[in-house]
């Protein structure tokens, strides 16, 4: 009988709780973009954390979901939400995030209700991970939160942490930890992720496009990589910036293109880090209209 185990966990939540900040926090990779915007994870992200080692070794394989939507504005959106209730269908353990400097939420309500009911006599298969707890102000309102939280939902654990300062994560793992069934690893130990490089690459690209386009931000944007010419010694790299309104192109360019060049600029940085070898980016963008709501062109992205 092998002392593995080894499971797919889905983190789950309502936009902006920071579920890819809390898997890269526990992976320890930049896998999944983060911001402070709504809708900027639009894929079921997969990252892989192997603890121990053999035979009793523990791999977590996580799924970050787009948040939750309640106002469903496009095919795209739809699409979004549909990837969450997958997910919870097929994993064996969930962590349901949510945000401990603004407590609960008609959007958090609206998740929990999502959550698979636990079999009668069964254990939950579901951990709550209060985050942000770094911005508490007052640390004596997350007792009452505690109790509160504790009365939403059967939950398996209760864990406060911070994945922005790396606080309580390994005591967060441990309560996962013990949902997961035995079996052996899916992953090699080194891998952290199953996502291709240049899908990685374009979505450091639009993550840099969600921080420095701030409130201007056309959600309408998405990030195809049109060439990619790699030699052992570097990388040759062409991304286009897809928006679906033609008025949302001088807001992602920016006077004498400054703001693309900045978006070029900082995304290179990071695929850099990733690739570990120079790396030579160029940018542009493009329009097509009505990409969100377009079957056959959410497929072509990769959103189907």
């Amino acid at each position: 009988m092998t002392a593995a185990r080894t499971g797919l966990v889905a983190i789950v939540g309502r936009p902006n709780v920071g579920k890819s900040t809390l898997l890269n926090a526990l992976v320890g990779e930049h896998v999944s973009i983060t911001s402070r915007k709504p809708q900027t994870t639009r894929d079921r992200v997969l990252g892989v954390l192997t603890r121990g080692t053999a035979p009793r070794l523990e791999q977590f394989v996580f799924v970050d979901t787009p948040g939750f939507q309640r106002q469903h504005k496009s095919l795209l959106t739809r699409r979004m939400n549909e990837s969450v209730r997958q997910a919870l269908a097929q994993v064996d353990a969930v962590v349901l995030v949510i945000d401990a400097s603004r407590g609960w939420t008609a959007a958090d309500e609206t998740v929990v209700r999502l959550l698979p009911t636990p079999a009668e006599g069964a254990a939950s298969r579901v951990v709550l991970a209060l985050n942000k707890t770094d911005e508490l102000t007052e640390r004596e309102r997350l007792l009452p939160l505690l109790a509160l939280s504790a009365a939403k939902y059967p939950f398996a654990a209760l864990v406060p942490v911070s994945a922005e300062r790396g606080r309580q994560l390994q005591e967060l793992l441990d309560e996962v930890g013990r949902l997961l069934p035995a079996g052996e690893p899916l992953f090699d130990a080194e891998q952290y992720t199953d996502r291709p490089v240049r899908f990685l690459a374009a979505e450091l690209v639009r993550e840099k496009a969600f921080r420095l386009l701030g409130d201007e931000l056309p959600y309408g944007i998405a990030v195809v990589i049109d060439r990619w010419t790699e030699t052992p010694e570097r990388v040759e790299i062409i991304a286009t910036l897809l928006l679906d309104r033609e008025s949302h192109k001088g807001i992602v360019i920016g006077a004498g293109g400054a703001k693309l060049r900045e978006i070029g600029r900082l995304a290179r940085l990071d695929i850099v880090r990733l690739l570990d070898k120079p790396v030579h980016l160029e940018t542009h963008v493009r329009v097509r209209r009505g990409w969100r709501d377009d079957a056959g062109q959410l497929a072509s992205l990769g959103y189907d």
